[in-house]
């Protein structure tokens, strides 16, 4: 697979060998979530606003670092694990992404994302999936027992949150899986511009939040971050994801 940068407008993109963006930073603020459905992943900090969660976090899939800096930069208090399959990547990250070289709080691995949840015994509070291979394919990161594998490593206050391609004609089917796996407490956001659907899913305590205290909690974020994730709240409201103004998963 062929790593390949490219520079325009002040955003550096990664690409896999084609003109699919794998991720993007903008060079003037290089810890801000550029691509929109980072941005919407960064959700999963609303679902659990406390603010020393996630103390423990699992990223699979590296691409230009993007949701891995923005934890590391704002969430001082986690201990991040990113497993990322392609050596060639890290390395592109760390020289051309600014991803910090932090080993106490930021421990990358090269495996396959699939195998590490299957054999490794470590809970976290939060996993994020964002795998890919050129042909935008996810593969084994999509699968029954990946999810179920996910479910098993998150703690009583854990949550998934994982990328998947709305274009894809299977995307119904991977919501599905992950409903399935964690025993309905699933949903999705609508899906955003760039035609990705971000889908959360949750273990141990129930989320209940009122639409208000969502936007408390975005505005909280966006205070301490610079993230703006209101907008995706309005379109939450209006997809009608919250029945009778409650988020329940």
């Amino acid at each position: 697979m062929t790593i390949e940068i490219s520079e325009e407008a002040g955003v550096r993109s990664l690409h896999f060998g084609s003109d699919w963006v794998q991720g993007a930073m903008r060079i003037a603020r290089p810890f801000a979530l550029e691509l929109e459905y980072t941005r919407e992943m960064m959700a999963a900090l609303l679902l659990r606003p406390q603010r020393d969660w996630p103390r423990r976090a699992l990223l699979i899939g590296l691409g230009a670092g993007s949701l891995a800096k923005f934890l590391w930069r704002y969430r001082p208090q986690a201990k991040l694990v990113v497993v990322e399959i392609n050596p060639a990547v890290v390395a592109a990250a760390r020289q051309y992404f600014k991803v910090p070289d932090d080993p106490q709080r930021l421990h990358v691995e090269i495996d396959d994302g699939a195998n590490y949840v299957a054999r490794s015994t470590r809970r976290f509070d939060l996993i994020m999936v964002d795998g890919f291979d050129a042909n935008a394919r996810p593969g084994q990161l999509d699968t029954p027992a990946f999810y179920l594998n996910c479910k098993a490593r998150l703690s009583d206050e854990g949550i998934l949150a994982a990328n998947l391609l709305s274009r894809r004609k299977d995307y119904r089917v991977s919501l599905e899986r992950i409903d399935v796996a964690f025993d309905g407490r699933a949903l999705s956001f609508p899906s955003c511009g760039s035609g990705n659907a971000v889908a959360f899913a949750a273990t141990g305590e129930t989320v209940k939040m009122t639409v208000p205290e969502l936007k408390t909690a975005a505005l909280e974020l966006k205070k301490e971050s610079g993230l703006n994730l209101l907008p995706t709240l309005v379109r939450l409201e209006q997809a009608r994801t919250c029945r009778d103004g409650m988020l329940v998963l």
